[in-house]
C-alpha cells in the first residue's frame, strides 16, 4: 500500500507551528508496512487543498489529512474533500448530540458554527474524538482510503492509535509487509567520504536500502528492510549492519536512540571504569552531557570547570611554568589537566579540554576553534588537536562531541589501534 500524508494549515506554512504530525504518521505507517512516498503541507485555501487532494488521489492508495476540521470559516478540509469526491455532506445527529453534551459539561454554550463539525461525507466512518470537538473520519472509495484527522497532536495521536490503526490492520491482512529501519550514528567521517566508502553497497542496494543523513555534530546512516515477518526484516538489517561495521566500524558510536554520551556511559559500565572531567572552553558542557544519562553516578565522579589559569593551577595542579611557556591553550596544559583531574578523583580516566571558543582570544598560531583534548589513563596520556569551525556555541558543542568521541574511541581500542 502506498501512503501519502497531507497536513493542512496556513500556520504550518508560516512556521508558527512545527509540523510534528507528518513525522509521527510516517513512523507509524512504516510500522504498519505502508510505504509513505509523499508528504505535503497546504494552507487553508480550498482551491490549493483540492489540487493537493487530486494529486494524492492519482498516486496513492491511502491518503491521510490532518487539520482543517475545526468550527471556523477557514476549516475547510471536510467540505473540500466532499466536493472533490462528489459526495453530499450529511448531518450525524449522534455526533451533534455529543457536541452539545460536551459543551454543557464544560458549562459553555455551543455556538452555531460548531454544528459544521457534525457533518460528514456520505459513507464516511466517524472516528470519535474524546479529546476535542473535531471528530475524524475514514472513507473508502474506488480502491482508495481517505482518513481525516484533527490537527492538534493531543487529539490526532490518540485518534490514530485507537481508531485508525485497528481499521488499517484489518484492511492490510494478507497484504501487509513489515518495514523496519535502523539508524547507525557515526562521528569523525564526512558525508562525501562515507558515501565513497559505501559506494558498492549504495549502487547495489535493493533490500535493505541505505541512506546517508547529515545531522548536527554527527552522521546518520539509515538502513530500511522490508519483509513478510519482523524476524526476516531484522535479519536483513543485521546482515547489512555487519558489512557496514566492517567498512566503517571505527566511526560508528551508537545506533537508533542512543546518544554519544549514552554510548560512552555504556562502555564505561561494561569495563567497570570511572571518569572525571576538567573543562575550560566547554564550560561544563561535557559533564552536563555525561550526567544527563540516568545511572551516570556509577561512572562519573568529578567535573571541574577550570576556566582561569588560577583554577588550572590550584585545582588541577597544573605547573604554572607550562602555562607560561606554552599558554593555557596547548597540548601540554591539556595533558596536565587530564592527569590532574584523574588524580583528583581518583578515577580510571581523566578527560580534559582547553581551547579558544571565540569570537576573540585568538593568536598568530592559535585561531578560534583550536581545541586540545587529552585523556589520562594512568599508564598513558593521549592527546588530540582539533581545529573546529563556527560561532562560539557551535565550537563548544563540537568540542564536547570531539571529547566524548575520544573517550569512546579509547574504550573501543581505536586509539591504540
Amino acid at each position: 500500500m502506498k501512503g501519502e500524508i497531507i497536513t493542512v494549515g496556513t500556520e504550518l506554512l508560516l512556521g508558527q507551528i512545527v509540523n510534528t504530525n507528518a513525522c509521527y504518521l510516517s513512523e507509524q505507517l512504516a510500522g504498519l508496512g505502508v510505504d509513505v512516498y509523499y508528504t505535503s503541507t497546504v494552507g487553508d485555501n480550498p482551491k490549493r487543498l483540492r489540487e493537493v487532494i487530486a494529486l494524492g488521489w492519482q498516486r496513492s492508495d491511502l491518503i491521510i489529512l490532518t487539520g482543517g476540521l475545526g468550527p471556523t470559516m477557514d476549516d475547510l478540509t471536510r467540505e473540500t474533500l466532499a466536493d472533490f469526491l462528489g459526495l453530499e455532506l450529511i448531518l450525524d445527529t449522534s455526533v451533534l448530540a455529543n457536541l452539545r453534551c460536551l459543551f454543557a459539561s464544560r458549562g459553555r454554550k455551543m455556538t452555531r458554527n460548531n454544528i459544521k463539525q457534525a457533518y460528514f461525507p456520505a459513507g464516511a466512518q466517524v472516528l470519535p474524538n474524546p479529546n476535542g470537538t473535531a471528530a475524524g473520519m475514514m472513507l473508502e472509495k474506488e480502491g482508495r482510503i481517505m482518513v481525516l484527522l484533527p490537527g492538534p497532536p493531543f487529539e490526532m495521536v490518540p485518534m490514530f492509535e485507537n481508531e485508525v490503526i485497528p481499521r488499517l490492520e484489518g484492511l492490510l491482512v494478507g497484504h501487509r509487509q513489515v518495514i523496519k529501519s535502523r539508524i547507525l550514528k557515526l562521528y569523525g567521517i564526512g558525508e562525501s567520504y562515507l558515501e565513497t566508502v559505501l559506494q558498492p553497497l549504495l549502487e547495489k542496494q535493493e533490500n535493505p536500502t541505505l541512506a546517508t543523513l547529515a545531522k548536527k555534530n554527527e552522521m546518520h546512516l539509515r538502513l530500511t528492510a522490508k519483509a513478510d515477518l519482523l524476524e526476516e526484516a531484522q535479519g536483513l538489517l543485521a546482515e547489512m549492519e555487519t558489512v557496514i561495521r566492517h567498512l566503517v566500524g571505527q566511526y560508528i558510536f551508537a545506533a537508533d536512540e542512543e546518544t554519544m554520551e549514552g554510548a560512552v556511559g555504556r562502555l564505561l559500565l561494561e569495563k567497570g571504569m570511572t571518569i572525571s572531567v576538567a573543562e575550560s572552553c566547554t564550560g561544563g558542557l561535557i559533564g552536563h552531557r555525561l550526567t544527563q544519562v540516568p545511572g551516570s553516578s556509577a561512572y562519573f565522579n568529578y567535573g571541574v570547570i577550570s576556566y582561569s589559569n588560577e583554577a588550572k593551577q590550584n585545582l588541577l595542579r597544573v605547573d604554572p611554568r607550562l602555562i607560561l611557556q606554552y599558554g593555557a591553550v596547548s597540548g601540554q596544559v591539556a595533558e596536565a589537566m587530564a592527569i590532574g583531574v584523574r588524580e583528583l578523583g581518583p578515577t580510571s580516566l581523566g578527560l580534559a579540554v582547553t581551547g579558544i571558543a571565540g569570537p576573540g582570544g585568538e593568536g598568530p598560531d592559535k585561531p578560534v576553534g583550536l581545541v586540545y583534548v587529552a585523556l589520562a589513563t594512568g599508564n598513558k596520556t593521549y592527546l588530540e588537536k582539533n581545529n573546529l569551525r563556527g560561532p562560539r556555541q557551535v565550537v563548544k558543542n563540537r568540542a564536547s562531541q570531539v571529547a566524548l568521541n575520544y573517550v569512546r574511541r579509547y574504550l573501543q581500542g581505536y586509539l591504540d589501534g
